[in-house]
Parts: structure tokens; C-alpha cells; sequence
């Protein structure tokens, strides 16, 4: 039995897109049980034999400072349910709430691995094979250093080998060109940290990789500084939703384009599902000693249980665990690289 912790009180909508969320996901999943975190009265009226409420009091904003969340919410809803992770009453928890919060929480309660500075955020992002390109940081770091970026992509060589089973997912390093001289000073020397990794046999790396290779599937994985995945990933969603748009509107121009797009509604059906950004809701915060997910702010219910389903996937095949060997296995890499930018350090 695989139980996660959700905070039922996060996101734009609360209760409404969770609790709905929550009751499809345990109709499809036999074995999980649900704890749910959040304001009493408001989750009183949700009934299930694998769902257990756990009241909290509070409730962090979208717009709470990290200090506010951090400092004097303790009973916040999304507190409490990453209580339940480090307390040994879930395997993961869930929020759709502030990202700063949850990921300053998330470092408070349950502390990085060793070995691991920075915790990030690892996604995955549509690309042309079927597939998705798994990416990170998307936002917790904004300025990282070139060791950051090998701690990345160890950290998300482990996600990607748990969720798909794969021993030696490729990783590529997001760069301007493909060719070693191009790049900024902590691009070039993330290069070399990670061609050694992949020398030493901790890593499959690939090389550099540009933009358009993460939508054309070239590699599993792309490391990037949270700056740079961030907006690679609100440009995705808004070019998910700027072709709904197209199509929307190209069908109400006349009957010609309404009959091109009913004979192409089944090619134009199989595309929308492709980049319906809700499918791939359900970023990890990786490098913590816990499992912790975070949802869109605005998710609705199907997007929300993307979410509780990537967290129970990662749970049920052992990431946190696949997590440390990965890293314990490349430790003498991640401090030669952490005793170097010491040393180097002014």
C-alpha cells in the first residue's frame, strides 16, 4: 500500500480541483491510500475507506512570502502533510501551493542528501517521439554553479530510471551550440565535470544540447539552472495553449476550414493530447530526504491527478532509494567537484 500526503488546501482552487482529483485517482489505484491534509470542515465531507483526514488550520498563499510560510504558518496544511513524509506516514506528498514555500519547507523539514547542495525541480516536457524530455531546474535555483548542474543531472538520472525503468538514461546540457567551446564559463566547466562522469561510468552523457533537441527527444534528460527551465517550460505551456487557440478559431471561420478540421479531427485529437500541458503535471523536488511533488497552481482536477499518479510512480518503484545509490555511487566525483570550487572559491 502506497500512501500519499495531500495537501488538499494548495493551489488556485483548494479543495474543489483536490478532493476531485483525489476520489478519481483512488478509483484507479487499488493499492494507494490517501492522507488528507487541510482545513477540517472543508474535507469533512469526502468518504472513502482508503482516505484518512488530517486536519490543519492554516493555509500558505500563492502570494505568502517564504518567511510567512516558513516561520509562522506551522500548521499550514502544506506543512503538515510534508510532516507526514518525514514522519514515516507517507511515502510522498502532493501540493499544487507556492513553489517558494513548498520547496523552503520542503528543505527545512526533510533536509537534502548528502552530497547534494540544492534541491530541484525535475519535469517532464513533451517532445516529438511520444515521449518526454525530463528537465531541471525549472525555477528552485536560479544562479547555479557548474557543480549544481552535475549534482542535476545524477538527481535526474536517478528520476528518470525509476519512472521508466531505464539503467542508463542520456543527459545533455543545454547550451547555445553543441560545440565544446561555446557557453558561458559555468556551462564549459559543467562539460567537463559531467564528461567525467561519464568517463567514470556514473553518467550517460550525451553532450550539448540546444533548445529545439528537448522537443525533438535527442536525450532523456536536459540540465539547465533553474532560470533557463523555467522559462522553457511557461513558453512550452503557452505554445500548448496558443495551438488550441489556432485551432479553435480556425474552425469558426467558415465551412470550409470547420470540414478540413472535422476530417482531421482525429490526427488534431491525438496532437491536443500530446501537448495538453496537464498531462505532465507533476514536478519532483529532487535531492531531499523525502519525496515531495509539486503541482501547477491552476491545475484542475485532471492535471492534479497527474500529479498523485507521478508521485505514487515514483514512490512505488523506489526513486528515493535509486536517488541515494546514484548519488553514493558518484560521490567521488561530487566532491572532487565541491573541494575544487572551494578551493577555487575567492
Amino acid at each position: 500500500m502506497i500512501t500519499l500526503a495531500v495537501d488538499c488546501m494548495g493551489g488556485d482552487h483548494g479543495p474543489r480541483v483536490t478532493l476531485a482529483a483525489c476520489r478519481q485517482f483512488l478509483n484507479t489505484h487499488p493499492e494507494a491510500h490517501l492522507l488528507l491534509v487541510g482545513k477540517a470542515e472543508e474535507l469533512a465531507d469526502f468518504k472513502h475507506d482508503r482516505a484518512t483526514v488530517v486536519p490543519a488550520t492554516e493555509v500558505v498563499g500563492m502570494d505568502d512570502p517564504v518567511e510567512v510560510a516558513l516561520r509562522k504558518k506551522k500548521d499550514s496544511s502544506m506543512r503538515v502533510a510534508i510532516s507526514q513524509v518525514k514522519d514515516g506516514a507517507a511515502q510522498a506528498a502532493v501540493s499544487a501551493g507556492n513553489t517558494g514555500a513548498l520547496m523552503a519547507i520542503s528543505r527545512y523539514l526533510l533536509k537534502t542528501l548528502e552530497g547534494i547542495d540544492r534541491p530541484a525541480i525535475a519535469f517532464g516536457l513533451p517532445n516529438a517521439k511520444g515521449s518526454d524530455t525530463t528537465m531541471l531546474d525549472l525555477g528552485a535555483n536560479v544562479d547555479c554553479t557548474a557543480e549544481h548542474l552535475l549534482q542535476f543531472a545524477v538527481m535526474g538520472s536517478a528520476l528518470v530510471s525509476a519512472l521508466k525503468n531505464t539503467d542508463a538514461p542520456s543527459v545533455g546540457l543545454l547550451n547555445i551550440g553543441e560545440e565544446l567551446i561555446k557557453g558561458s564559463e559555468v556551462i564549459k566547466r559543467a562539460g567537463e565535470l559531467l564528461r567525467a562522469a561519464g568517463d567514470a561510468g556514473n553518467l550517460n552523457f550525451y553532450g550539448n544540447v540546444e533548445g529545439n533537441d528537448t522537443f525533438k527527444g535527442v536525450v532523456d534528460i536536459v540540465v539547465c539552472d533553474g532560470f533557463v527551465g523555467n522559462v522553457a517550460l511557461k513558453t512550452t505551456e503557452g505554445v500548448a495553449s496558443m495551438i488550441s487557440g489556432i485551432l479553435k478559431e480556425e474552425f469558426k471561420r467558415n465551412i470550409f476550414t470547420k470540414m478540413a478540421v472535422i476530417i482531421a479531427y482525429p490526427v488534431l485529437t491525438a496532437l491536443m493530447k500530446r501537448v495538453d500541458h496537464r498531462r505532465y503535471n507533476g514536478a519532483a523536488l529532487l535531492g531531499l530526504r523525502g519525496l515531495v511533488f509539486k503541482s501547477h497552481g491552476s491545475a484542475d482536477a485532471m492535471a492534479f491527478e497527474h500529479a498523485l499518479n507521478r508521485a505514487y510512480d515514483a514512490a512505488r518503484n523506489n526513486l528515493l532509494e535509486r536517488v541515494r545509490a546514484r548519488i553514493a555511487a558518484a560521490a567521488p566525483l561530487l566532491l572532487a567537484a565541491q573541494a575544487e570550487q572551494g578551493t577555487s572559491a575567492p
